[in-house]
């Protein structure tokens, strides 16, 4: 049986969040990346607390895809350590996990990178 994650990352423009979710979802990594924000972080880094404006990127995806997908979002995120966590969707409705399903499969990425390609 398929399991289904949100992953979610912060980054610090609303530009960079766009980014990375057309990144994710013309990857087929994610079917789906909702952006919101501005939102207020607080947090320790280099043994100092640092207040940043921030921006939240959440991504639906298939747990078998979180590798790749981890990957892609280091490849565009500029911070030193982007926090990236998933969370298990534990129930959803049939139609909707079916959809996250179908965008999401590799054969549909193969199959629009050809045509691009052409």
């Amino acid at each position: 049986m398929t399991e289904f994650l949100e992953v979610r990352t912060t980054i610090d423009t609303k530009e960079g969040a766009q980014k990375i979710a057309e990144t994710l979802v013309s990857k087929r990594l994610a079917a789906c990346v909702q952006v919101s924000g501005p939102l207020t972080s607080t947090y320790w880094w280099q043994e100092k607390m640092e207040v940043a404006e921030e921006w939240t990127c959440s991504a639906k995806t298939r747990r078998e895809l979180y590798e790749k997908l981890e990957q892609a979002i280091r490849e565009v995120h500029p911070y030193d350590e982007p926090e990236i966590i998933a969370t298990l969707i534990v129930t959803g409705s049939s139609g909707y996990l079916n959809w996250l399903l179908r965008e999401t499969e590799e054969s549909r990425a193969t199959g629009e990178e050809a045509e691009r390609d052409s």
